[in-house]
């Protein structure tokens, strides 16, 4: 799982580590000559300036005598120079790990300001500091809009309604039965609204997982207004004391208007609590195009990617949560119905840096 952007964060950590390296070399001689003592009070003073949080743009300038003073007091200073060749390297690796260009010049931006200048120390490897720039220019993308998906049911309102958005094929409604089972491992009383009545079979395919599952599903017949359906749905569940109700859409193209127009009248009708967006970790930018317009159509709550075990790259959950400003909820990590993540920025993390 994420393997070429692991791959690529990695060469990245030790392209800084050597850089690093090199700058520590300029060290001067140990056995130099004493300075005189005019000469010695003026390097203190400049020590003394250092303990103060420097002025950015001052730091990104830093000389040769700024960094031979660091290095003095076992610190290193990268300029804006040192980091040019590789934050390019990485900016394209991570283009070419599913990382959409804004969020990639958005992650080059945090990891630049965060090494620029500042005085670091590297008393462990070097390539910590590589590591911890890129950590945390992630985790704040990541972090930025976090939703505890179990602390919103628990306290929402009987029943809470949840909407399943996406296009064809790309899981959507093997994604709830999988989230049924989560729900129904949680001790949670679930309904099923057949919303899909515009695609041939999918009525019958969701009643399938139903009856595995052994929970109701709420159907019309095929071309009835899905509005409708998912109404009656949560009319039963209120009437019959059920928790959730989850309720399947039709997989559309986002330039399909029609389509696109029936989800906002959904949303209006139904009111959703949540509204979550599935498509699949490998399709990558097209996932996160796909995304950026269903949340400008109908605006999503957070989404669940599909086939997250396949996905060799990485990058579309860390693009999908910065383009839509929204938060990845679950990751579809194999066939069966256990077989749903809840996502964790931690534990996405840990995986990308082999922790």
């Amino acid at each position: 799982m994420f393997d070429r952007l692991k791959e690529k964060l990695n060469d990245f950590r030790k392209t800084i580590d050597e850089k690093v390296k090199a700058v520590a070399g300029a060290t001067p001689p140990t056995d130099s000559p004493p300075q005189q003592p005019q000469a010695a009070a003026q390097q203190k003073a400049r020590e003394k300036a250092w303990d103060k949080p420097a002025d950015k743009e001052k730091a990104g300038k830093a000389g040769m005598l700024d960094k031979a003073i660091a290095l003095t007091r076992g610190e290193v200073v990268l300029t804006e120079r040192d980091l040019e060749s590789p934050l390019w390297e990485l900016e394209m690796a991570l283009l070419e790990s599913d990382v959409a260009l804004p969020v990639a010049e958005s992650i080059i931006a945090t990891i630049k300001a965060d090494l620029t200048g500042q005085h670091k120390k590297f008393l462990r490897s070097t390539g910590d500091l590589a590591e911890d720039a890129l950590i945390d220019a992630i985790s704040k993308i990541l972090n930025a809009n976090t939703l505890d998906f179990d602390l919103f049911i628990k306290d929402r309102p009987r029943p809470v309604i949840i909407s399943f958005v996406g296009v064809n094929g790309t899981g959507k409604t093997t994604t709830i039965a999988k989230l049924t089972e989560y729900l129904k491992e949680r001790k949670y009383s679930v309904v099923i609204a057949a919303g899909d009545t515009f695609r041939a079979g999918a009525i019958e395919q969701l009643e399938k997982h139903a009856d595995r599952l052994g929970v109701k599903m709420i159907k019309h017949q095929q071309g009835a207004d899905p509005a409708a359906v998912i109404y009656d749905a949560v009319h039963y569940a209120k009437n019959n004391k059920k928790d959730i109700v989850l309720a399947d859409t039709a997989g559309r193209l986002h330039t399909n208007t029609n389509l696109m127009e029936q989800l906002k009248k959904i949303s209006r009708v139904v009111k959703p609590d949540l509204v979550i967006f599935v498509d699949e970790a490998i399709a990558g930018n097209d996932a996160v195009e796909r995304a950026k317009l269903f949340n400008d159509a109908v605006p999503i709550s957070g989404t669940i990617l599909t086939k997250a075990d396949a996905d060799a790259k990485g990058g579309a959950a860390i693009s999908i949560a910065h383009i839509t400003g929204k938060p990845i909820l679950f990751l579809g990590v194999g066939q069966e119905y256990k077989d749903l993540k809840k996502f964790e920025t931690q534990w996405f993390i840990d995986r990308l840096f082999e922790r």
